[in-house]
């Protein structure tokens, strides 16, 4: 029995793959869903490593998470890479996307498709954020990637990592002052409770790996290899379709609950960007140039 770990915002995805994988094998692979991270207590790279190890069978996870063991992940959410979920399509249905999965292979997991947990926006609890000036020196909670902790530093915050799990309270207590993710998160973890702020600036995306440790996807004979991979994309082409469709909805009753929405426009986005030069350049070494540029190029 396969079993599939992923964290709340995919769980129809993982859901709809385990259903058709169990109809189309006849039962013979039986895949079990568990919500929340609950088979590593909140921590994601933790459990990334036990999907590497064996200690589970199958993941969804961002490739954010992935960039503890490879900062070469890190390339699909760099900032403002990628503008556009036409972008974001094209990149990963192409060679760029090839490229992923060539990594992930070499780390022992063998990718099915890509999922989406969508653009990633900002929130907190002390003004609207319209300028990097807005941001100095706000505490804000970032997952465990070195590129968003310099990313935010040379926008003036104060990034701290702090696992997922711990989010909800620390707002709430104000240990720190806000932090970002994409909609469906903020909006199924109910962040809207505890956070008065959000801004709307598509700053990085983030994408999930349906993933099977690949010494396990290795034990599985040819045609079975094949209806899991065919249903994984399925599954993951039905998660992208329902993530963006709730998107909009989420957002309008995150603001009907009190949030208050800033929707940057291009010029004010620009103002970021201005200031990720010296994100870019320490980058590019350490993720290579040809990946940069297979991301940086697939939308053009």
């Amino acid at each position: 029995m396969l079993r599939l770990r992923k964290v709340p915002p995919w769980t129809k995805g993982a859901k709809k793959w385990a259903e058709l994988v169990k109809e189309r094998t006849k039962g013979k692979v039986l895949i079990q869903v568990f919500p929340n991270e609950q088979l590593s207590s909140g921590n994601q790279p933790k459990g990334i490593e036990q999907l590497r190890n064996g200690v589970t069978d199958a993941s969804f996870h961002s490739t954010i998470i992935y960039s503890v063991l490879d900062p070469k992940f890190s390339v699909i959410s760099m900032p403002w890479i990628m503008p556009d979920y036409a972008s974001v399509d094209k990149a990963l249905k192409g060679p760029a996307g090839k490229k992923i999965e060539e990594i992930l292979r070499a780390k022992g997991i063998e990718p099915l498709g890509f999922g989406e947990n969508g653009f990633r926006q900002v929130t907190n609890n002390k003004k609207p954020i319209v300028t990097p000036e807005d941001m100095e020196g706000m505490k804000i909670r970032i997952p465990s990637m070195k590129m968003y902790i310099d990313l935010f530093k040379e926008l003036g915050a104060d990034p701290t990592v702090m696992n997922f799990a711990e989010v909800f309270t620390a707002l709430q207590q104000g240990t720190i002052d806000g932090q970002e993710n994409p909609i469906p998160v903020i909006y199924t973890s109910k962040l809207g409770e505890v956070q008065k702020y959000i801004t709307m600036w598509n700053y990085s995306y983030d994408p999930l790996v349906l993933g099977v440790n690949k010494k396990l996807w290795d034990k599985f004979d040819k045609p079975t290899q094949d209806i899991m991979r065919k249903a994984a994309q399925e599954a993951c082409a039905y998660q992208i379709k329902l993530s963006r469709e709730e998107e909009n909805k989420q957002l309008k009753e995150l603001q009907a609950k009190g949030m208050q929405v800033t929707t940057l426009t291009p010029a004010q986005i620009k103002a970021f960007q201005a200031k990720m030069g010296p994100v870019y350049e320490k980058y590019e070494k350490a993720i290579g140039k040809d990946l940069l540029d297979a991301f940086r190029n697939a939308g053009k």
